[in-house]
């Protein structure tokens, strides 16, 4: 045993007896993270050296602690260097080493914790092990077989050992000269070649959610509501059979919002209990916490109502066309007053979008949908109109390592690409080889003096053509999302929505979501600092880094725009949106560098064109 270092000095304990917990696993798992109850599991990640155990691990715990789920990564290697630094490579050494980090997870397990153990353990007996010891105390066990075969670890070989193992310089290396013994039925086997990362960890991540570790909240799985192709035509057929009820234009751009999973894990327009949480927490609360600050209801009339009380399915329509289908719905009181209070902070017909919400029905009904297609508008932009599973399989068709989405409803000018080139930078600087930048215009309803969908299409997409943007690093899409005018409640809703495409980075703006106040005297019905002060503080965000907009300003000596500078106040000119209209009205052009020629023009010739109508 000339490997190794356990003798007869390490002698068993004797009269040692365990001592009951006052406190209970629930108890603990209630004041533990920011998610309640008790989730306390050991993950045993095994498979050769070079395989990629540590690697998924570690990310897996970076996933879960930002989304308030205690975890620690117990790595091979670290632990060798504490707790097991007396222990060998001899099979008796390996022994020990895996029985002493399956009594630790067990300990951090009972306590609450996600254990996630990367070892090669290459033996079964030792895993059975482990797992019987946690299986006798009722903690849930988990194996992952990290099944990178050994041609591919060796390819890999970042710490040169199987070099060293096939020039015999280390001896009893699993693999080359010791045996490893894959698992014979693992909860799960994870082949990593031609794999992301994310993509391991969110295969672990709906495991854990299957099996009630996880809520639903924490899986970054988007829930589309469209009905699959092979079952559309059934049904359909059905949907023309139920009672139904008419839809407006902005119930069905909700619908779309629904469908394409931009509110996941929303599974229709919401019941009342959902809507009381989002309109009292800004979140939902059941099965996790998931930041929604604004409701997505449906409003029906009175008659309508007592119509399709009794029905267990409805129909919706628009414009006569069955659209889609709610199941077991539900009907409760539309409090108009009490909504618009506590989405915008006040009730005031000048308000667009609180005037709309008055004329809508007085009750409203939630339920789950099944969207009957996918929906389109044929306005020339749909293939604009990318879903965030769509747009997910984009970035990984570019290679993205990081993707920053920028929410915009009004027209680029340079000071805004100079916010998002800058934000590339500063990615780039912080190791990121591939940052993809997501250009995602807000496409629903907006009030009527802001500038058309269409125009600012063309506008965004001469701004990319004159390389003020890099097309090759730039997703143009829409967001079908309507406008609010809500300011730091509806900045919310604009950074988790694109949560469901992957965005890990959101830049916000000055007074987002925000307009004037309709009342005299002339004031914004919203701080402008608000907005992402309350991003940065906002729950079920934090895994969306935030980036601060900068003032940016016209540079007169510079003859660009610039970040605005204080020392040299005198140099910089603000022009204002109502100058910038009132220049494209006139069909004067900006100063040099304000904004690409290009794009410029499709501004001046839109607004010209409202003068002939």
């Amino acid at each position: 045993m000339a490997d190794s270092v356990i003798s007869s000095k390490l002698r068993k304990a004797t009269n040692v007896f365990a001592e009951q917990h006052k406190v209970s696993r629930s108890e603990r798992g209630e004041v533990l993270g920011s998610k309640g109850g008790f989730r306390g599991c050991t993950i045993w990640f095994t498979g050769l050296s070079g395989a990629g155990k540590t690697t998924i691990s570690f990310a897996l715990e970076e996933y879960l602690v930002a989304r308030g789920i205690p975890s620690y990564g117990l790595d091979g290697d670290n632990v060798r260097t504490g707790l097991n630094k007396n222990l060998g490579f001899a099979q008796e050494d390996r022994e020990e080493n895996i029985r002493r980090v399956a009594e630790v997870g067990k300990l951090f397990a009972d306590s609450g914790v996600v254990a996630l153990c990367s070892f090669v353990s290459p033996y079964n007996k030792d895993r059975d092990l482990a797992r019987e010891l946690h299986k006798e105390v009722g903690l849930p066990f988990f194996e992952v077989h990290v099944s990178t075969s050994l041609e591919e670890c060796e390819k890999r070989d970042v710490k040169g050992l199987y070099k060293k193992a096939r020039a015999g310089i280390i001896k009893g290396f699993t693999g080359i000269d010791q045996p490893y013994e894959a698992p014979i039925n693992p909860e799960l086997a994870i082949n990593t070649v031609n794999r992301s990362v994310d993509d391991c960890v969110q295969q672990i991540v709906e495991i854990l959610q299957t099996n009630e570790i996880l809520p639903r909240s924490v899986v970054e799985k988007v829930i589309d509501l469209t009905v699959p192709e092979e079952s559309l035509e059934k049904a359909v057929a059905e949907a023309e059979d139920l009672p139904s009820v008419e839809i407006t234009k902005l119930d069905l751009q909700w619908l779309q919002v629904l469908g394409e999973g931009w509110a996941s894990p929303l599974t229709g327009f919401m019941r009342e209990r959902e809507f009381l949480q989002c309109q009292h927490f800004n979140c939902l609360l059941d099965d996790g916490v998931t930041n929604q600050s604004v409701p997505i209801v449906l409003p029906v009339s009175t008659e309508d109502k007592e119509k399709l009380a009794s029905c267990k399915q409805i129909t919706l329509r628009y414009n006569g066309v069955a659209k889609a289908i709610i199941r077991d719905p539900e009907f409760y009181e539309h409090r108009k007053e009490e909504r618009c209070a506590r989405q915008f902070g006040m009730f005031n017909d000048g308000h667009p979008y609180i005037k709309m919400i008055n004329e809508s029905g007085d009750w409203l009904v939630g339920g789950d949908v099944e969207v009957l297609g996918r929906i389109v508008w044929n306005d020339g932009l749909d293939q604009y109109r990318l879903t965030p599973n769509q747009l997910r399989a984009k970035f990984r068709e570019m290679h993205a390592d990081a993707v920053f989405a920028f929410q915009l409803r009004n027209p680029v000018h340079n000071g805004h690409a100079l916010l998002m080139n800058d934000c590339k930078r500063q990615l780039v600087e912080r190791g990121f080889e591939k940052p993809v930048l997501l250009l995602h215009p807000l496409g629903g309803w907006t009030k009527d003096d802001d500038v058309p969908l269409g125009v600012r299409m063309e506008q965004h997409k001469a701004i990319m053509d004159e390389g003020v943007l890099d097309p090759e690093s730039t997703v143009l899409a829409i967001f079908p999302s309507p406008m609010m005018y809500a300011g730091p409640t509806e900045v919310q809703w604009h950074a988790k929505a694109r949560m469901s495409t992957g965005a890990n980075f959101y830049i916000v703006g000055r007074d987002p979501a925000g307009m004037p106040h309709p009342d005299p005297p002339k004031r914004d019905i919203y701080q402008p600092t608000h907005g992402g002060k309350v991003l940065g503080m906002a729950p079920g965000l934090t895994q969306l880094e935030i980036i601060p907009f900068k003032v940016a300003a016209y540079d007169m000596k510079a003859k660009a725009m610039a970040f605005f500078d204080p020392h040299r106040r005198e140099d910089f000119d603000f022009i204002s949106g109502t100058r910038m209209r009132g220049l494209a009205r006139s069909g004067v052009m900006p100063p040099d560098g304000f904004m690409a020629p290009k794009a410029w023009n499709v501004l001046s010739n839109y607004y010209q064109s409202l003068g002939t109508q």
